[in-house]
């Protein structure tokens, strides 16, 4: 599928400008290295994180980038993107593709960031019982009207949680912790990336975001 993709963009890329050729050539480098790490989940994870940033980071400040940011940043990236899919290939992949692995991730409250809240202390038991309650009311209803859009936001937002944990020091490398969960993430990932990446470049006219974060910089 990446070798797809790079054949199809390279029709296009003189139809772009450069800084939306240069996130794409980004996000697919990583997606192709992503695809090559089968044997190793969480540096697979991660890579496709980076992936998924390239397409839509905009140039802010690097510890905001890990922070709340980076969830609003692909909440808009993700309204603006899925409008946009017209043959509707995400949702075949949410309802036809990945629903076991969806909902698992969905209803697990370790990718739940106030479950984490309540284990620091910053929330009661009662309060992070409650959210998480009424965020699966929600998922549920989203279900059950097969609310696409709300369902990736919603993906994404649980896989930040799992983002962070390992990007600051949250978890062992190679833990046998909840390795089904990153095995699941990995494959929503792995799914749901490369379409993003076709929308993307099918749909570059609309779909041409602010400058890239870090521009590419020739040092002499």
């Amino acid at each position: 599928m990446v070798y797809v993709l790079e054949e199809i963009f390279k029709s296009k890329k003189n139809e772009n400008s450069e800084q939306f050729n240069l996130r794409i050539q980004r996000a697919l480098s990583w997606l192709r290295k992503a695809a090559y790490i089968q044997d190793d989940l969480d540096l697979q994870f991660l890579s496709l994180w980076i992936s998924f940033n390239a397409m839509h980071a905009q140039d802010l400040d690097a510890a905001e980038q890990c922070h709340q940011t980076s969830s609003s940043q692909f909440h808009v990236f993700l309204e603006r993107l899925y409008p946009q899919d017209h043959s509707q290939k995400i949702s075949h992949l949410v309802w036809n593709k990945m629903p076991q692995q969806i909902q698992w991730l969905l209803d697990h409250p370790y990718a739940f960031q106030d479950y984490w809240n309540y284990k620091n202390q910053k929330i009661s038991q009662l309060t992070w019982k409650s959210n998480f309650a009424v965020e699966q009311q929600r998922v549920l209803e989203a279900f059950q009207a097969k609310d696409t859009q709300r369902i990736i936001v919603t993906i994404f937002e649980r896989l930040l949680t799992l983002k962070n944990q390992i990007l600051l020091g949250g978890t062992s490398y190679n833990s046998a912790m909840n390795r089904q969960q990153l095995k699941d993430s990995c494959y929503i990932l792995l799914m749901l990336l490369p379409v993003f990446l076709e929308v993307l470049i099918e749909n570059a006219q609309h779909l041409d975001f602010t400058k890239p974060f870090y521009p590419i910089m020739h040092m002499s």
